[in-house]
């Protein structure tokens, strides 16, 4: 069945006048789209922050009348309306569409990312089984892709690593696939926590390799790797208890960062690790770097 949907283009303070508008009009659905690329990317807590410019997107059953739902809104706001445009979307299997576009992707040298209704591409590789859903990296952003090659580039067999900020949990899994030993996993989200064990399970991970905590919960450690792909703020106000996190000799890897937040967030950790080139990809950078060795720091 196609959709009718209606286009409004509107300020941060017209958002909630419209939108409870458009729903009271009939809308089944009512969206909210950055209209001049203005990306948010580390709102205040427990904010939900709209661009300067607004489209608001809302959809109706394809038989609804444009000009009766414009009428109604003028009514309801009791003003003009803002620019504004409508058009037809036809329907189409949308989950099909979604699972056409997510293809297996590689990543490094030796580790693939496969979603669970491909055949991995390479069946010698190291295919990491990762459908998207609830949570929180499956490697299509460049941050958590710039942290898989580096694990896929590292000497890891044998070794402990921590996964801070674990969201899915395919850093973590990653890194077991590649030859940890054992790996941690840590996130203020219980919903990530849950997704990360649901991953290993699929990924044939037993639970004793793969330790999940709430970060109030989380043992004493310092781990041989520490990855941590999260945001520059969070990085920097956290570098004191991150760094010493990782053993003396150890490796860190952080990424969640913009280019222009590279440098700060490098000098945050610079007096305990001997860092590594910033690497940096589509306007964001992975950092990292080797603790030094004690007495050297």
């Amino acid at each position: 069945m196609p959709w009718l949907q209606v286009r409004l283009a509107i300020s941060p303070e017209q958002a909630e006048t419209y939108e409870d508008a458009l729903l009271e009009v009939g809308a089944v659905s009512v969206t909210f789209m950055d209209a001049e690329d203005q990306p948010i990317f580390e709102p205040d807590l427990n904010t939900t922050p709209l661009w300067s410019n607004t489209h608001l997107l809302a959809l109706f059953e394809a038989d609804t009348q444009p000009d009766q739902v414009f009428a109604h809104l003028r009514l309801l706001t009791g003003a003009e309306l803002p620019e504004h445009q409508t058009e037809v979307i036809e329907d189409q299997d949308w989950e099909r569409s979604w699972m056409d576009n997510f293809q297996p992707m590689r990543f490094g040298r030796r580790l693939w990312i496969v979603p669970s209704w491909h055949e991995a591409p390479d069946a010698d590789a190291v295919n990491l089984l990762l459908d998207p859903g609830l949570a929180f990296g499956t490697g299509t952003h460049p941050t958590t892709a710039l942290c898989l090659e580096w694990l896929d580039g590292q000497e890891i067999e044998g070794t402990q690593v921590l996964d801070f900020g674990c969201g899915s949990g395919i850093l973590a899994i990653a890194a077991l696939l590649l030859g940890a030993r054992e790996a941690v996993g840590t996130d203020i989200d219980v919903q990530a926590l849950e997704a990360s064990r649901d991953n290993a399970g699929r990924n044939g991970i037993a639970d004793e390799r793969l330790a999940l905590y709430l970060p109030e919960q989380m043992p004493a450690m310092q781990a041989d790797v520490l990855v941590a792909n999260i945001l520059a703020g969070p990085l920097v106000s956290l570098a004191p208890q991150l760094s010493g996190l990782v053993r003396p000799g150890g490796l860190l890897a952080l990424s969640g960062i913009l280019a222009e937040q590279g440098e700060e967030v490098a000098a945050a950790y610079a007096d305990d690790f001997e860092l590594d080139p910033i690497v940096v990809r589509d306007g964001w950078v992975r950092i990292s770097g080797r603790r030094r060795a004690a007495g050297l720091e």
